[in-house]
């Protein structure tokens, strides 16, 4: 039965992703309060992220540990490089409790759907 249910989530939350790397032509804005984080590198942030981003890297050993100093009922919009691995980080912080993420896909698409403006 668990195994059901954790595919029943991946699907959906690939679902999710897919939705919210939409190409719209018009940004949809983000949710007052929401939090953005950045899952690259960080020598991948400091070559541009979204102003305001956190940047927290989803392949750094305490990940958990970070994320888990964040609150879990606030809104979070995340993004990488293309996807892949904000969907890893939104599949980590589901596990730990976090339930109101958007995988806004990589640093262009992220741009492009909230209307904030990549900086250096």
């Amino acid at each position: 039965m668990k195994r059901i249910l954790t595919a029943i989530l991946l699907v959906f939350g690939v679902t999710l992703g897919v939705a919210a790397c939409s190409t719209s032509s018009e940004p949809v804005g983000l949710a007052e309060g929401t939090v953005i984080i950045d899952v690259r590198t960080p020598g991948e942030f400091a070559g541009g992220h979204l102003e305001g981003a956190l940047n927290i890297d989803v392949q750094s050993p305490d990940f958990a540990a970070q994320v888990s100093q964040l609150d879990p009922t606030k809104d979070y919009f995340i993004y990488c490089r293309s996807g892949n691995r904000s969907g890893q980080a939104m599949s980590q912080m589901s596990n730990m409790g976090f339930t109101s993420m958007i995988n806004g896909g990589s640093v262009e698409q992220a741009s492009n759907y909230s209307g904030i403006p990549v900086i250096n």
